[in-house]
């Protein structure tokens, strides 16, 4: 594949391009997780091991927007995609045909490198050719859209998982990460110019220390990373809540999983709607708001001794709500404080959001094989909705 850019593009197969490309990655988070526990049985591990097939992608897609965004900034959105989805799909395949957890691990960890290109990508894309109003709307249309991938993914893993087995996953994302990658080498056009070789092409280096003087910055990005933490929390947990302690199937575990999403795309097409009316501040305060409350009625329900699976997903779809309201505000405004760095921008916020994201999934996921009980995933999902919320109402006066 060459980097050649094609013509010019209208925005409306703009954004469904950067739907797909976008996709990728959170098919690629949710689709196995129905998955976790015979992948557990077949290779022969433990709960904290098969944990870090879900926490290790979750840190390489942290590390990786890190590289991948400041990088398109020097050379162009458009290569640095195509290269992004060429490892996604080479391990993908490795994945596949993993025979130990370590090879497992490994091929997650590349994929988690690879996948989110089309993310911190598709948010810069989208910045290169907005302003910042319009550019949370835009956002807001793109995740709107992308949602499909986790309300469908772990159904249809869930259902390849309980019929052919584990590895029919990967394949599946194998196949494709290739559909997507033709389409966006066919009509994908580059929408950043790089610096000429006469002009100073900018570093991760000085691009971290202009963004980290602004205070906007770290508010709307850390909104980001807790509002989302509060869903990776569930992410680590719910698998073993749901399977293990209500006694779900795979399958079933895939149909409740839907109400997430769901709630997830309501929650984008307010933002679409309403984030140039009403400001993208109050958008991220009331999404906040909603949040802690649902995590507050979840943890109500398991004192009172609800162990139903609406327990655990009704809740959940007040969250998924949230972060529909919460995601593509935040990382619109991270990503207009400077918008000439934008791709770093969008690397560094999406990289805080996955790295705290892949923290809470780790440590949930080793404090539920001990405890055996869903409240230490209630209390930290508790903790991290109370921080997100102070992070919104800081943006208010950090943008000032």
């Amino acid at each position: 594949m060459t980097a050649a850019s094609p013509p010019s593009i209208a925005p409306v197969p703009l954004i469904l391009i950067l739907v797909a490309v976008s996709a990728i990655n959170p098919i690629a988070v949710n689709m196995f997780v129905p998955a976790m526990p015979a992948m557990m049985r077949a290779l022969d591990t433990n709960q904290a091991m098969i944990q870090l097939v879900l926490s290790g992608y979750l840190f390489a897609t942290a590390f990786g927007q890190l590289v991948l965004g400041p990088l398109s900034d020097r050379f162009g959105r458009r290569p640095v995609l195509l290269a992004g989805l060429g490892v996604f799909i080479a391990a993908s395949v490795l994945a596949a045909a993993a025979q130990s957890i370590t090879v497992l691990v490994v091929a997650r960890i590349f994929q988690g490198f690879g996948g989110c290109v089309g993310i911190v990508l598709g948010r810069a894309i989208i910045r290169d050719r907005f302003e910042r109003d319009e550019a949370a709307s835009m956002i807001g249309y793109v995740t709107m859209g992308f949602a499909i991938a986790p309300m469908v993914g772990p159904f249809i893993g869930g259902l390849l998982n309980d019929n052919i087995g584990w590895r029919s996953v990967f394949v599946l994302q194998t196949g494709l990460a290739v559909a997507v990658a033709l389409a966006a080498y066919a009509l994908l056009p580059e929408t950043h110019t790089p610096a000429r070789e006469t002009e100073a092409r900018p570093t991760l280096r000085h691009s971290f220390a202009i963004l980290s003087r602004i205070p906007a910055f770290w508010a709307y990005s850390l909104t980001c990373a807790f509002g989302t933490a509060v869903f990776f929390s569930f992410l680590g947990g719910t698998p073993f809540v749901a399977i293990d302690l209500m006694g779900l199937t795979g399958t079933q575990y895939g149909l409740y999983f839907m109400l997430v999403p769901g709630g997830f795309i309501i929650g984008n097409f307010l933002t679409a709607r309403y984030s140039r009316r009403v400001g993208i501040e109050i958008m991220l305060i009331a999404g906040s708001l909603v949040a802690l409350t649902a995590v507050l009625g979840m943890s109500i329900a398991f004192l009172m001794g609800w162990y139903h699976p609406l327990a655990l997903f009704l809740p959940m779809y007040a969250i998924g709500f949230a972060n529909g309201l919460t995601l593509a505000n935040s990382i619109a405004g991270a990503v207009s404080v400077r918008p000439d760095i934008a791709g770093a921008a969008s690397g560094i916020a999406g990289s805080l959001q996955i790295g705290l994201g892949a923290v809470a999934t780790q440590a949930i996921g080793a404090v539920l094989e001990i405890a055996r009980s869903p409240f230490p995933m209630t209390i930290a999902m508790a903790l991290f909705a109370a921080t997100g919320l102070t992070m919104a109402i800081w943006t208010r006066t950090a943008r000032s």
